[in-house]
């Protein structure tokens, strides 16, 4: 984990890096659609945003953002084809978004660089791989009680509505875990 904030922390101080001006979005509003070419990465200063996609249309929630983290459509900005996910403010957000270009500006700038960005995307990949076995092969506590190991703060800024979508579980079973599970101590 420490290479992935190495990089994050290298975008955020190298003076080189272009950042587009921070843009505020209202609750609901969306930052990507499908059918777009997503061509940016947002870093969330405040608020919090959800990426999700429609499956017979019901809504599938495949990764949350929170303050001081970044979210973006990965196989879209990585592979250059029409998005099929939503990225949407649950409530006033405001975002520093990077476009594609300035960040491979980054990331081809030097053989550091790209080794800190490699291992940051070897991050990633290994994390969504650790969501999906966690989806399919574990009961809900044990969903909810890795999610609050892993990302404490998702609690403190996503409703949990969402929280509940993303663990693959009803909202009142959520509700009733936090409830019967012993609190940790941070």
């Amino acid at each position: 984990m420490k290479e992935h904030h190495n990089f994050i922390q290298l975008l955020l101080n190298d003076p080189n890096v272009q950042w587009e001006p921070s843009l505020t979005v209202r609750r609901n509003e969306h930052l990507t659609v499908p059918g777009q070419i997503s061509n940016q990465l947002y870093w969330i200063e405040s608020g919090a945003l959800r990426a999700y996609f429609l499956s017979e249309n019901q809504e599938q929630t495949l990764r949350l953002g929170y303050p001081q983290s970044m979210i973006a459509d990965l196989p879209s900005l990585l592979s250059g084809k029409p998005s099929e996910v939503h990225i949407q403010a649950l409530k006033k957000t405001t975002v520093k978004p990077l476009s594609k270009s300035a960040l491979e500006k980054i990331i081809y700038s030097g053989e550091h660089h790209m080794r800190l960005y490699i291992s940051m995307m070897e991050e990633f990949m290994v994390q969504q791989v650790d969501r999906e076995l966690d989806i399919l092969t574990t009961s809900p506590l044990e969903r909810y009680q890795r999610c609050l190991n892993r990302s404490p703060q998702l609690f403190q800024h996503i409703p949990a509505r969402h929280i509940a979508a993303y663990l693959n579980m009803s909202e009142e079973t959520l509700s009733r875990l936090k409830k019967n599970t012993p609190k940790q101590n941070s």
